[in-house]
C-alpha cells in the first residue's frame, strides 16, 4: 500500500481545509492509498512561495517519508505556474508521485510522464535563458566599459608582501592596508606562486 500525504490550503481565515479533506480521503480510500500525514496551510495565499505546510512537506518528501502527495485542486499547491512547476519537478526527482483530483493529474500515468516530459522541458528552457540573460547582462557590461567581477585592491601589494614576510602580524598588516586579512593571505600567496622576487630588508 502506498503512503500517501495530502495538502490542503484555503486562503481565507473564514474557510475550512476540511471541505478539501474529506472529498480527498475518499480519494485516497478510493485509489488504496494510505494516509500517513496532512499538512494544512489556513489562511495563506497560494501566490506565496515559502508556506509553513507546504514547506514542511517538501522537507519530508527529502526524507522520503511518503510516495505520493495528494491535492484536491493543483491551484491549491500553487498558484504560479512557475511554482508549481518547480514543486512537481522537485516531487519527480525524488521519486514521488503527484495527483490532483479535480483536475484528474496523476504524474504516474501515461499522460504524466508526457506532463513530466513537459516539466522538464520547461525547466530546463528557464535555465537556459537566465544562463542566457547572464551572459547577455556580462556583454553589455563590457561595452559599456564596466568592470565585470571583483575590482582590483588599491593597495601596495609589494609593500605589503614584504610586511608579511618580514614577520608582521596577519591583523596588523590587514589593519595597515586597510584590506580584509583575507585578502592579506590571498597577495601573499599569488606573490609566490607569481615568483615575485620579494626583499625583506
Amino acid at each position: 500500500m502506498k503512503r500517501a500525504v495530502l495538502y490542503l490550503r484555503v486562503s481565507t481565515v473564514d474557510q475550512h481545509p476540511e471541505t478539501q479533506g474529506i472529498e480527498l480521503r475518499q480519494f485516497a480510500r478510493q485509489r488504496g492509498y494510505e494516509i500517513v500525514q496532512e499538512y494544512v496551510d489556513h489562511g495563506v495565499s497560494g501566490t506565496k512561495v515559502r508556506r509553513p505546510a507546504l514547506d514542511q512537506l517538501l522537507k519530508d518528501a527529502n526524507r522520503h517519508k511518503f510516495d505520493a502527495v495528494l491535492v484536491w485542486s493543483s491551484d491549491r499547491l500553487a498558484r504560479s505556474t512557475k511554482h508549481f512547476l518547480q514543486v512537481l519537478d522537485e516531487l519527480n526527482e525524488l521519486g514521488i508521485q503527484f495527483l490532483s483530483q479535480r483536475e484528474a493529474i496523476d504524474t504516474e500515468g501515461p499522460l504524466g510522464r508526457a506532463i513530466i516530459v513537459i516539466i522538464s522541458a520547461i525547466a530546463e528552457l528557464e535555465r537556459s535563458l537566465i544562463v542566457e540573460r547572464v551572459r547577455a547582462g556580462m556583454r553589455r557590461a563590457k561595452l559599456e566599459g564596466r568592470r565585470i567581477g571583483r575590482a582590483p585592491l588599491e593597495v601596495d601589494r609589494a609593500a605589503l608582501v614584504r610586511d608579511r614576510l618580514s614577520g608582521m602580524s596577519l591583523t596588523h598588516t590587514s589593519r595597515k592596508y586597510g584590506v580584509s586579512r583575507a585578502s592579506v593571505v590571498r597577495l601573499v600567496r599569488e606573490a609566490q606562486t607569481d615568483g615575485e622576487i620579494v626583499t625583506t630588508s
